[in-house]
């Protein structure tokens, strides 16, 4: 990949879709497992979500090996993370059957 194909995909604007898998924990607190994808490329994520103190918070995790792909894809990882945890806290996601937004967010 060239340097102008990095700086392109570092500077557009990111089509990440977020999907949920599992949420323990209460309002408060609760980490979150999940997937994101990227042009067809699939990631994992773990994040900690914290709530009412100071408003909501998300600090979402991914591996060192996601970090490699990532890049070796052409992707900035920290534009990619700004990106995951904008969705994270917009609510921009998906969730699965059975789990109930109103179970972990506090509107």
């Amino acid at each position: 990949m060239t340097m102008s194909t990095r700086l392109w995909k570092s500077n557009f604007q990111m089509d990440l879709k977020v999907h949920i898998n599992n949420v323990h924990g209460s309002q408060m607190a609760a980490k979150i497992t999940g997937t994101f994808t990227i042009d067809s490329h699939s990631f994992r994520f773990n994040a900690i979500a914290f709530g009412r103190i100071g408003g909501q918070n998300i600090g979402a995790k991914i591996s060192k090996i996601t970090e490699k792909e990532l890049i070796r894809l052409g992707y900035d990882v920290d534009q990619v993370m700004m990106t995951l945890q904008s969705n994270l806290l917009q609510g921009d996601l998906t969730l699965p059957e059975g789990l109930k937004r109103e179970s972990f967010v506090d509107d």
